[in-house]
């Protein structure tokens, strides 16, 4: 299997970013072209992880942590938010019930369009009664609700 690492060129079109990914991509190119119909192919791609994203998901983290009692570490706020957004691993616990080990967000095991997923997610799941209720377990329904609005509405993009 080759890596391919590419890239877009002044002139807008796909590159590799080095000789050997050039070489690659030219590779690449020739066999997609040379494609009859019917015939197939299958690849994996990678999107680097963007800083910037990364950087809003856990300020946001940080604020919502300031809005609410129910946590008072960031850490586990995230891996609460993390389980609950589906991103999580169940191993047996000690009573032989399934217990939730939530995934690493580090750069190296997650790459842009999965951390997208996972930060939707996490949107999801916030927006849900049960984090709300979590969240602000004092308040009513329809107050939780507008919790989430206030504290959401500081983040439209």
């Amino acid at each position: 299997m080759s890596r391919l690492v590419i890239t877009k060129g002044q002139d807008g079109k796909l590159c590799g970013m080095d000789p050997a990914g050039q070489r690659a991509y030219a590779r690449f190119r020739a066999a997609v072209v040379s494609m009859q119909p019917g015939d197939t192919m299958a690849f994996t791609f990678r999107m680097p992880r963007n800083p910037k994203h990364h950087a809003f998901f856990f300020k946001k983290l940080q604020m919502l942590l300031e809005r609410t009692e129910a946590f008072t570490e960031l850490d586990k706020l995230r891996a609460w938010l993390t389980m609950g957004a589906g991103y999580a691993d169940f191993v047996p616990g000690l009573d032989g019930k399934p217990n939730a080990i939530p995934r690493s967000l580090d750069f190296d095991s997650m790459d842009e369009t999965e951390f997208s997923e996972l930060h939707r997610a996490t949107d999801e799941f916030l927006w849900g009664q049960h984090a709300q209720a979590i969240l602000w377990p004092a308040l009513t329904p329809d107050q939780r609700w507008k919790c989430m609005e206030s504290f959401m509405e500081g983040f439209r993009r």
